[in-house]
Parts: structure tokens; sequence; C-alpha cells
């Protein structure tokens, strides 16, 4: 927090002049006001105190007390017992204040017009606004934190802190990995999938979606042909967009995507195959087979993201990798859904050649993620920390997962759920005519979050009949009533208990 004394960071927010036509003491209002407003001012940083401001302006300490003293009155500041004057909290809560050019703006660079990538035009995320505060969160992709290890992670922090572990990761590593984070992916992660690789076959990422970004940038171009699983992943779908690759949208059904309707003109594959995204079916062994069969006829690369397979499944699966003969086959992982999202930590498995090609680019892109993050999931995994979290996690998710299909069943009889084991999510069909969107809005109003399907599907015309909802972050006594509330939000009256 900056110093009340250090002035210099207010040195541009006031310009007082007795010739203005104003008094000091307004013209001091005026500047702090004006500073609010336009978001100069943090909630947390103390104004400078009256005797300080009064020295640095000028003027007599008197005039600066009346001035903060008004502004108090005006809801504008808050004063604090020994700490001083600062912004109410409840003024930057509200929209700012247009901002008005200057003469010397009007000739401001247009930055969209300038940009090469249409990145802030792709799809933007779900609206998961403070969805902790809800009662009933039915959100994908969260934690949970009564589930999470807090002091199994903080011992692991505290580890890598020790100064023989902090030799260790403190240096630059240019391209290389923590290799023991390296070695607990190769000997306890990937096993679990069918997948055994040799350490530089591996190459850590900041999470699935950077892997992908890394992908994209390195083996995509303008013209590429990217088949793609739809309804499917809206960010991946995104990311290849930005690369200049053309999307070719497949259809999926129980048995996942429709590996014959894949176009055998497409570079590559974007499949889900463990738990499909958004529908979480499972791609049937026939069709696995089939599609690694016309990847080889055609050519194709495959990336397959190992996309909710974290968990321990009723009927597991392993990993199309684990197939895979002519390393055709790019495996994308993630532990945001076992660790907590925030973390950030993925790999990428494949070819010895593309990971040496990977780091190459990722040493431009940042280097590699913090080495004293990768050492402390290391040691994390290392001390079987991991392990007992996966088995405590899928215990749980499963007593969440049947108790939300009774409640749909019992409350919401005319929505159709997928039938699959295993994953953090339902997708949901509802009747013809259905507006999930305006079913959201509904529940928002009574504290149920559930999020829209139409976000997943690739064309305009997109379906508004469905919804996934998120077992990771609601309490299994929450569910329940959170169908019951959604269902009276959709217009049935709940049956009784």
């Amino acid at each position: 927090m900056p110093q009340r004394n250090d002035t210099a960071i207010w040195s541009g927010l006031f310009r007082i002049s007795a010739e203005s036509g104003q008094t000091l003491q307004a013209q001091i209002r005026q500047a702090i006001v004006a500073a609010i407003l336009d978001r100069q001012i943090a909630a947390s940083m103390p104004l400078p105190s009256c005797r300080i401001l009064a020295e640095k302006l000028g003027v007599a300490r008197g005039t600066v007390v009346l001035a903060f003293q008004q502004l108090v009155d005006q809801g504008f500041l808050v004063a604090r017992e020994r700490r001083g004057h600062f912004v109410n909290p409840e003024v930057l809560a509200t929209p700012a204040k247009p901002q008005q050019k200057s003469p010397d703006q009007a000739n401001e660079i247009d930055w969209k017009a300038r940009r090469q990538i249409a990145a802030s035009d792709m799809q933007p995320p779900a609206k998961l606004d403070n969805w902790i505060k809800s009662s009933y969160p039915f959100v994908y992709g969260q934690f949970d934190p009564t589930l999470f290890p807090t002091a199994e992670w903080r011992e692991c922090n505290r580890m890598a802190l020790a100064v023989l572990e902090i030799r260790n990761w403190a240096a630059d590593m240019v391209d290389r990995d923590d290799p023991l984070l390296i070695e607990q992916i190769q000997a306890r992660l990937l096993p679990r999938r069918g997948i055994f690789a040799n350490p530089d076959e591996i190459i850590v990422t900041l999470g699935a979606q950077n892997a992908l970004y890394m992908l994209a940038t390195l083996l995509m171009s303008k013209g590429s042909k990217v088949a793609m699983e739809d309804p499917g992943y809206p960010d991946a779908r995104s990311i290849f967009r930005l690369a200049g690759a053309d999307i070719e949208p497949v259809p999926v059904d129980h048995s996942g995507i429709v590996t014959s309707a894949i176009p055998s003109d497409a570079g590559f594959v974007f499949v889900t195959p463990s738990h499909q995204c958004p529908t979480m079916v499972p791609l049937s062994a026939e069709r696995r087979q089939d599609l690694l069969a016309r990847a080889t006829r055609n050519n194709q690369i495959i990336i397959e993201d190992g996309y909710d397979s974290q968990l321990l499944d009723e009927a597991p699966q392993q990993a199309l990798k684990s197939l895979d003969r002519s390393g055709r086959v790019v495996y994308v992982g993630s532990m945001s859904k076992t660790l907590a999202p925030g973390l950030r930590l993925g790999y990428i498995v494949a070819s010895a050649d593309l990971i040496a090609e990977l780091r190459a680019l990722r040493r431009f892109m940042l280097r590699h993620p913090p080495a004293n993050n990768q050492r402390a999931v290391a040691l994390f995994l290392s001390l079987g920390h991991h392990e007992a979290l996966v088995r405590r996690l899928s215990t749980a998710f499963g007593e969440r997962r049947k108790r939300l299909v009774q409640a749909i069943s019992a409350f919401l009889p005319e929505w159709q759920s997928t039938d699959s084991a295993g994953g953090t999510s339902l997708w949901l069909e509802g009747p013809r005519g259905t507006d999930s969107r305006g079913l959201a809005a509904a529940a928002a109003a009574r504290s149920v979050i559930i999020e829209p399907g139409e976000r997943f599907f690739e064309h305009s015309d997109k379906p508004t009949r469905f919804m996934r909802l998120g077992i990771s972050s609601i309490a299994l006594q929450h569910i329940e009533p959170g169908i019951r509330e959604l269902a009276t939000a959709a217009g049935r009256r709940p049956a009784a208990a």
C-alpha cells in the first residue's frame, strides 16, 4: 500500500489555481471527485493527510479539512479512525462516468483497427460473476473449498520454500521444466490413462488452454481445417480460429463424435473422448478405432483433450493416446479439476520432436511456468496427496451426480440428461421451445446458477433448449432444493416431498 506521505502519486491529480474563479476548497473537492469517478484512486489507498496535502498545495490546513469533511458528508470519502480518509467503496461500485476526450486525445490510436487477430471478437466466457455467493451454484470448472486439501497444499508450499528446494527452482530454467514434476506426471498421472511416455515427450503448460494455444500457434495457419465436435468446447474453437483455422463442425451422438462425418481433408481433429464436452458421453471403443484408422489414412493430427478425466470413473476408459502407434495423437492434460482451476497447471504428451518444438516456442512466450509452483505440485504428487484427493473427490462427486440425477427425475422429468458415468457436470435437453437463457435469468433471481448450452454449438441458429449443470462447487445437501428452485423458475410447481 502506498505511504500516505508519498505525495508523488498525487502530483497529477491536483491543479490548484488562484485565478480559476473558484475557491481553493471547491477546486480540491472537484479534483478528488474527478479522480474517484475516473477510478484513479483505489478504495485501499489512503488519501494524503490534511497537513501533507495542505503543504503540497500551499494552502491553509483548514481549507483541506473543510474539503475532506464535505466529501465525507456527500458520501465520496469515508474517515477511518487513526488511518485517514479513503474512497467510499460504494461509490466505486457504481459505473464509471464516461470519459470525455480532450483535444489532445482526438487523435488517439484505434487499437482495434491495428490488431492482427480478433481476440475480443471471439465468444466470451460463461458469465459466472459472484457464483460463490449464490445458494445453489450449479457451475462447472470451479472448486469446492470444503474439499480442497488446504493443510497438505500448504505443507508442500512450505517444503518448496526450504533453502535447498529454493536452490532447485529459483534459477532461470530457460525452456526446461522441473524434472521432479515431469517424473511425477510420467509415473503417477499418465499410467492411470494408459499412457506411458518418456520425459522428453512431456511439457508443462499453464493449463489446458495454454496447451491448445501453443499447439495452434505452432501447427496451424490461415486455411488449416480443424474438425471439431458440435456441440463442443467453445474456447478451443476460438483458439483455433485465432490461428487462422477454419472449423469443420462434426455432430455428436450417444457414442461421441460421429467419426464417419469427419471431413477427410481436415488436417486436424480435436476430440474430448473421455467425457465429451459438454454432453459428457465417452467415445465408444468402435469409434476410437475408426478415428485412429481415418486419421492414419488421411494423415490427420488428433488433438485429444483429456477433458474431465482426472477422477476415478465407474467405467474408466484409457486415453485415445494409449492406442496411438503412429505418434499422431497429441494428448492435453490438466490438473484443474482436482487441485484448483486457479493454479493453471497442465501438460502436453506427444512425440519428442513435437515437444522439442513446443519448448522452443514456449521459451519466447513465457520461458517456463513458475518453477516454484511446479515444485510444490511435484511434492504434492510425490507425497501421495493427489491420489488421496482424487479418491475423495471421486466419492463426493459420485454422490452429488447421483443426487442430481434423482432430483432432475423428480422435479424436472421433461428434461433429458445424457446417460454417462463420471465427470463433474450433467448435460440436459429440455422440451422443444425451451429458452435456457431465459431460464438461467429466472433461476439466478432465485439464487440458482446454471449454464445455458447454446454457447457450445457452432452454427448461428444455435439450439436454446440445452443447459449444463456442474456439481464440483455445490454441496450435496443443496442439490435437491436447488433443483426445486430451478423447477419453480421453469414454471413447474414442484411435487410435495
